[in-house]
C-alpha cells in the first residue's frame, strides 16, 4: 500500500514543519470531492416565525446538510490545515498576499445567510451585509475572539475584524429570525476551504511535505468515517495526513454515509 493511502487510512497526526520556506520551496494543490452515500436527499423547508409577509416570499430550506440532487455532492464541508499545540503554519505562498487584506461578505439575503459557510483570515475584514428590505441581526458565537451581536438595518452593512484564529467554525445566527444560521471559520493562515455546490474543494499552493488536515461538517461534526475507492477509511477526529507533492494531490471522491448526519 502506498504511503499516501496509508496516511489516509490511519489519520496520523502531522509531521511538524518550520514556518519559513526554504529556498526553492515547491507547492502542490489539495483537492477532494465530498458526496452523499445514501438515497437522494431533499432538504426540508424551515418554519418562518417572524416577518412572514417578507420572508414567506422565498424558499428557505434547512442547510444543515446540502446535497446536490444531480451528483450527490455535499456543500459546506470545511477542510483546514490542522496544527498541534505550539506548531506554526507554513509561510503562505506569495500568491496569497493578493487576498490577505480582502473584505469578505457575509450577507443577509432572502432571510438566510449568504454564503451559509465561509472562511476568513485574521488579516481580512468581514463585511456583514443586509440585502433584504427588513432588519436583521448578526450574532457570531466565537471562543478566541469576543463574540459579536450586531443589528443591521435593511440595505445596511458594517465591517468587523476577527483577529484571533478559531479552533472550529463559529456559528452565525439571527435572533430576530431564529431559523437563520451560518458558519465562519477564522484562521491565521490561508490553508482552508469549503466545498462548493458540487462537493468539490481545493486548497491551492500548500508547501510540499507531510501535513494534517481536519474535516468538519456542521451536522456530522468531525468527519471521521468515510469511504474512498470503495474502502472504509477512518480519520480520527476528522484528521487526515497527506503527503503534498508538486501538482495536484487529489484525495479522491470521499463518500459520507447517511449515518454521519443522524440527529
Amino acid at each position: 500500500m502506498s504511503r499516501f493511502l496509508l496516511a489516509l487510512v490511519f489519520g496520523v497526526c502531522a509531521v511538524g514543519m518550520g514556518s519559513i520556506p526554504a529556498v526553492g520551496q515547491q507547492y502542490g494543490d489539495l483537492t477532494a470531492t465530498f458526496v452523499y452515500g445514501g438515497d437522494p436527499f431533499v432538504a426540508s423547508p424551515l418554519k418562518i416565525t417572524s416577518d412572514k409577509e417578507f420572508c414567506d416570499r422565498f424558499e428557505v430550506l434547512d442547510e444543515t446538510l446540502v446535497v446536490n440532487p444531480q451528483n450527490q455532492g455535499i456543500a459546506n464541508v470545511f477542510v483546514w490545515l490542522f496544527l498541534g499545540r505550539g506548531e506554526q503554519a507554513p509561510e503562505p505562498h506569495p500568491s496569497y498576499a493578493e487576498t490577505a487584506e480582502d473584505k469578505i461578505l457575509l450577507d443577509n439575503l432572502e432571510c438566510r445567510f449568504d454564503p451559509h459557510a465561509l472562511v476568513l483570515r485574521t488579516t481580512q475584514t468581514l463585511i456583514l451585509g443586509n440585502s433584504d428590505a427588513i432588519g436583521h441581526n448578526c450574532k457570531i458565537d466565537t471562543f478566541a475572539n469576543p463574540p459579536i451581536n450586531y443589528t443591521i438595518p435593511a440595505g445596511g452593512q458594517l465591517e468587523h475584524q476577527l483577529k484571533m484564529p478559531e479552533r472550529l467554525p463559529a456559528r452565525v445566527s439571527c435572533s430576530i429570525h431564529p431559523w437563520m444560521s451560518g458558519w465562519v471559520l477564522v484562521k491565521d493562515n490561508p490553508y482552508m476551504a469549503v466545498s462548493d455546490a458540487d462537493g468539490k474543494l481545493e486548497i491551492k499552493n500548500v508547501p510540499v511535505g507531510t501535513w494534517t488536515f481536519q474535516v468538519w461538517q456542521q451536522r456530522a461534526g468531525y468527519v471521521n468515517q468515510v469511504t474512498i475507492d470503495g474502502q472504509p477509511v477512518e480519520w480520527v477526529r476528522g484528521r487526515l495526513e497527506i503527503e503534498i507533492n508538486p501538482g495536484t494531490n487529489d484525495v479522491g471522491t470521499v463518500v459520507l454515509a447517511p449515518e454521519l448526519f443522524a440527529d
